[in-house]
C-alpha cells in the first residue's frame, strides 16, 4: 500500500502522507493511448469525419464560419486544434476575415487579454483571426429560436453562431456532473446560449432529476434539451478531443455534432468510468487542478463526482487551489442564502423558480454531497472572510483530516482520486472483490 499520494492542486500537485496501516485504493483512469502525431491526427479527422462531409467540402459552400471554443475553465488543447481547422479552411478558400472564434463563456466572466491568448493557445490564430467572448446577458447579440418541444426550454443563442453558414464547436469530452458528458452539443448550450436558456436549464426541475448526473445520457433532461436545441439551430459540426491525466491528447474526431460526440463518449467511457466494488468512509479527492480549481464554484464538480462510493455519513476531503476565491458575485449570494436558510429551506425556495438564480445551481449541486456525508475543503485561495460561505468544513491539514476520519469511522480503508471530477468511480457491489 502507498504511504503517500499526489493529487492535483493548482498548476502542480500536493504530496499527501497517508496514515500507517491504512488500506488505500487509488482510483484513476487506466493508461490511455496517446496520439503519436496530434497535428496529423487532427488533419486526418477533418478529412475523414463522422457522419458528415469532410471539412474542405463543407467550407466550399461557406461564407461565414464560426468556431466555438470553451473558456478558461476547461483544459482544451485549443492551439493545435484551431490551427488544424483554420489551415484546412484557408486551404479551402476561406479568408481570415470570414472566420470568427467565439469563446463559450456561458454565464462565466469573459476571457480577455493574455487570458484570451491562453484560451486560444496559438499566437498566430490570436493575431490573425477575430475572437469574441460570448455575453449571455447582451440581448443585442442573441437570437430567439423559440422553445424546445419536449421541455419548453427557451432557445436563445449567440448571433455569431446562428448567422454562420458553417458552425463548428470544439469540445473536451469528459464526465459532467449534470449533462452526463461534456463536449459536442454542450458547447452550444449552455456554452453560447442566452441568460434565459441557461437559467432554465439549471432550474430545480432539471437539476433535481436523478438522471441529470455524471456519465448518463439516457433520458437525461439536459442532454435531451441540448439535442433539441441543435435540431432547431440547424447543421452544426463538432471537433471533439479526449485527454489523459497529463492533459495529452488521446483521441480526436470531427463530424456531425451528435454522431461525433456519441463516438467520443463511447471512447472515453472505458477510461473515465472506473468500477469500484465498495464504498468508503474516508475519501480524498481534488478539483482536478488548474484551470478547473480556479474558483470554489468549479470545485463543487469534484464534490459530486465520487458520490457513488462515499459511504453514508462518510467524509470527503477535497483539495482545490481557488486562486480566484469563491467565484462570481451571484454565486457568493447563493452561498450566503444557503448559509442563512439551511439546506431544506434553500431547496424549498428554488423549487418553484422557472429561472434559477445565476450560479445558484452550483449551490444546489453542493447539497447533493452534503446530503450523503461531510465535506472538508483544503484551500489556500479562499479569503478568510469567505470561509463560512463555502458551507463546508475548511481544514488546514489534509493529513490531519484523514487521521481524524479514519479514527472516527473505525474504517481504515481510504479512497484517493487524484484527478477529481475527470474520473467517475462507479459503485459495482457485485463486481470483482465486491460483497
Amino acid at each position: 500500500m502507498p504511504d503517500s499520494v499526489e493529487i492535483r492542486y493548482g498548476k502542480g500537485e500536493l504530496h499527501v502522507r497517508l496514515p500507517k496501516g491504512c488500506e488505500t485504493t487509488v482510483i484513476r483512469k487506466p493508461a490511455m493511448p496517446l496520439l503519436e502525431d496530434p497535428a496529423s491526427a487532427i488533419a486526418e479527422s477533418l478529412r475523414n469525419p463522422v457522419g458528415s462531409p469532410p471539412l474542405s467540402q463543407l467550407a466550399s459552400q461557406a461564407h461565414r464560419v464560426t468556431i466555438v471554443i470553451c473558456d478558461i475553465t476547461r483544459p482544451v488543447p485549443n492551439g493545435p486544434i484551431l490551427r488544424g481547422i483554420v489551415d484546412e479552411l484557408r486551404a479551402s478558400g476561406i479568408r481570415n476575415d470570414q472566420i470568427t472564434i467565439l469563446i463559450a463563456t456561458g454565464l462565466h466572466r469573459p476571457n480577455l487579454g493574455r487570458e484570451m491568448l491562453e484560451v486560444v493557445g496559438e499566437p498566430w490564430i490570436f493575431d490573425h483571426i477575430r475572437i469574441e467572448n460570448h455575453y449571455a446577458r447582451d440581448a443585442a447579440w442573441m437570437v430567439d429560436l423559440g422553445t424546445t418541444p419536449s421541455d419548453g426550454i427557451p432557445v436563445v443563442l449567440n448571433r455569431h453562431l446562428v448567422d454562420a453558414d458553417l458552425r463548428i464547436v470544439v469540445g473536451l469530452v469528459e464526465p459532467h456532473f449534470m449533462a452526463g458528458y461534456s463536449g459536442g452539443r454542450k458547447v452550444v448550450a449552455p456554452g453560447v446560449a442566452g441568460e434565459t436558456t441557461i437559467r432554465t436549464f439549471h432550474n430545480y426541475r432539471f437539476m433535481n432529476d436523478p438522471l441529470a448526473c455524471n456519465g448518463n445520457l439516457t433520458n437525461n433532461p439536459l442532454h435531451r434539451g441540448q439535442l433539441e436545441i441543435l435540431q432547431m439551430l440547424g447543421p452544426t459540426y463538432a471537433f471533439n478531443t479526449i485527454i489523459d491525466e497529463s492533459r495529452k491528447m488521446s483521441f480526436v474526431n470531427f463530424g456531425d455534432c451528435v454522431a461525433s460526440h456519441l463516438e467520443s463518449v463511447a471512447a472515453v467511457r472505458r477510461f473515465a468510468e472506473v468500477p469500484c466494488p465498495r464504498k468508503f468512509a474516508t475519501l480524498l479527492t481534488s478539483a482536478a487542478g488548474y484551470p478547473l480549481d480556479k474558483t470554489y464554484y468549479q470545485t463543487v464538480k469534484g464534490m459530486v463526482a465520487p458520490l457513488q462510493i462515499l459511504a453514508d455519513g462518510g467524509r470527503m476531503i477535497i483539495a482545490s487551489r481557488c486562486e480566484e476565491g469563491i467565484g462570481s458575485s451571484e454565486y457568493r449570494e447563493s452561498q450566503a442564502i444557503l448559509k442563512r436558510l439551511g439546506p431544506q429551506a434553500f431547496l424549498d425556495r428554488i423549487q418553484a423558480m422557472p429561472l434559477a438564480d445565476i450560479d445558484g445551481w452550483q449551490t444546489h449541486m453542493l447539497l447533493r454531497s452534503l446530503a450523503i456525508g461531510n465535506v472538508s475543503l483544503y484551500s489556500d485561495g479562499i479569503n478568510p472572510a469567505d470561509r463560512e460561505l463555502t458551507c463546508v468544513e475548511m481544514i488546514g491539514s489534509i493529513e490531519q483530516a484523514i487521521e481524524e476520519s479514519v479514527s472516527q469511522s473505525g474504517d481504515r480503508a481510504i479512497a484517493v482520486i487524484p484527478e477529481g471530477p475527470y474520473v467517475i468511480p462507479v459503485y459495482t457491489p457485485h463486481g470483482p472483490g465486491g460483497p
